[in-house]
């Protein structure tokens, strides 16, 4: 059992039989009362996010999480298609529960799955991962002392703010959890 000072930001933990990571802690002490922790959690099975608040002395169950490797095979509609590196199974998880991670899958790209209590329930990309530019306007000679950027789409229909420099065919790294330009990582 977790205490209030245990849940942090990135824990897994179990509410009302449901596995949830704490995307959001504010830990507050009001006067005479006791500690409250106001948390945003995201379920794992759903993606819904719930707002919770903890008191005092509280206590919630860690979430058991496992994780194995995987390999995305393809979409169809709005099912994603998995294979089990190990046991060479496939399976399939709904874009509900993927949810903004969708536009970053790429064929055969290696993700890890988290399974709770037996069941596969979500994916977790890996931090940075590189995708090739399919579109992007031209660049506009002139004041860059600002930096300057422009939208272009990548490989996956995913479109995402990059510097001026970047033109089509460039291979460029992009953060999976914010969703943003990292770096130039080469060309095709």
């Amino acid at each position: 059992m977790l205490s209030l000072n245990e849940i942090k930001t990135g824990k897994r933990i179990v509410v009302d039989g449901d596995p949830f990571t704490v995307i959001f802690d504010q830990h507050s002490k009001m006067g005479r009362a006791g500690a409250v922790l106001r948390t945003k959690l995201r379920n794992l099975r759903t993606g819904a996010i719930l707002n919770k608040t903890f008191q005092g002395n509280d206590k919630v169950e860690a979430a058991e999480i496992q994780s194995k490797e995987a390999q995305y095979l393809y979409q169809d509609g709005e099912k994603f298609y998995f294979m089990d590196n190990e046991a060479y199974e496939q399976f399939e998880l709904s874009g509900e529960i993927i949810g903004e991670g969708s536009g970053f899958l790429k064929e055969g790209a290696l993700v890890s799955v988290l399974y709770f209590e037996g069941e596969a329930i979500n994916i977790e990309l890996p931090i940075k991962i590189d995708l090739e530019v399919t579109e992007a306007p031209p660049s506009i000679k002139g004041n860059t002392a600002d930096g300057g950027s422009k939208q272009v789409t990548l490989e996956t229909g995913v479109k995402v703010s990059v510097p001026l420099f970047i033109e089509t065919g460039d291979i460029i790294r992009v953060n999976t959890q914010t969703g943003q330009y990292a770096e130039r990582a080469g060309k095709k």
